[in-house]
């Protein structure tokens, strides 16, 4: 079993096996997976993944971690917090239903060290979630730790893609319920100081 950073609430309950994707050699669509629940790697770029207009052909570079999970899987909230923005992100390959969560928290210094670092903001992107999932929310919104915030959507909501979580940290408030999940090559450097390894939330699950 995957062990979450000190204080920190699961965010999806992974079982103890699962199947971690290599995306670096382009999709794996003729591959038979027996697993239920799956990892795609942050930080990794995915050649011939992202072929909608939305990523104008140069954009293949991930900077999420994504959650394979049955559709309507409950997604937790790592740690108190507020609702920054929420909506539906439409264009085809985006993210479709989205909330993003704004925290204030004391972050490991490393994926699976057990030594905190300083207090800091952050905002966190739950993207390719169900419509059901924006029910009821407003902007401000309280929650704690270990609340339930969205559950899975399934392909015909969620953009278009097989049922997961794409989990995106940010260190610059969002201007809308959107971040780049995938950016350009040249862009990496810049967006892995933006956007923070989302295993610092999760664990070491890779």
């Amino acid at each position: 079993m995957v062990k979450v950073p000190l204080g920190f609430h699961p965010v999806i309950h992974l079982p103890d096996e699962y199947w971690v994707y290599d995306f670096s050699k382009g999709p794996q669509s003729d591959f038979d997976n027996p697993f239920a629940f799956t990892i795609g790697k942050y930080d990794e770029t995915r050649p011939g993944m992202y072929t909608t207009p939305l990523f104008g052909g140069v954009r293949n570079h991930h900077v999420g971690l994504d959650i394979g999970a049955p559709i309507d899987t409950p997604i937790f909230a790592f740690a108190g917090g507020t609702i920054h923005s929420f909506g539906v992100n439409s264009e085809d390959g985006s993210y479709g239903p989205t909330i993003i969560t704004h925290h204030q928290v004391s972050l490991p210094i490393s994926v699976g060290s057990p030594h905190p670092g300083p207090l800091q903001d952050i905002w966190v992107l739950y993207g390719h979630l169900s419509h059901d999932s924006l029910n009821g929310l407003y902007e401000g919104q309280e929650f704690e730790a270990g609340e339930q915030l969205a559950a899975i959507g399934d392909e015909n909501e969620n953009g278009g893609w097989p049922p997961h979580l794409h989990l995106q940290v940010s260190v610059k408030k969002p201007v809308h319920n959107d971040l780049p999940g995938v950016v350009r090559a040249d862009e990496r450097e810049s967006a892995l100081k933006e956007f923070l390894d989302p295993r610092l939330l999760v664990g070491p699950v890779y």
